[in-house]
């Protein structure tokens, strides 16, 4: 068992969830897991660390509708 220490609980993504870039209209990588505080993008295009972003992706609700999430993103780091 892995011990968690963030301050929110990050969950997996269980479909791939394409995320793009809104400012470039691009595809910057998918989604790896998702807390309310951060996420894991696994991205296949360059990022700048210490930089600000804006993100797209969609995610399912309750019914199983697809809805649209845009969120701003600060890189802290990566890897």
């Amino acid at each position: 068992m892995i011990d968690e220490f963030r301050r929110a609980r990050r969950r997996k993504v269980a479909d791939t969830v394409i995320v793009v870039d809104t400012m470039v209209d691009g595809v910057v990588g998918r989604l790896g897991n998702l807390s309310e505080t951060g996420m894991l993008l696994m991205a296949n295009a360059p990022l700048v660390e210490d930089a600000l972003y804006q993100f797209r992706f969609n995610l399912n609700d309750a019914q199983g509708r697809e809805q649209a999430i845009e969120v701003g993103a600060h890189l802290l780091w990566q890897d």
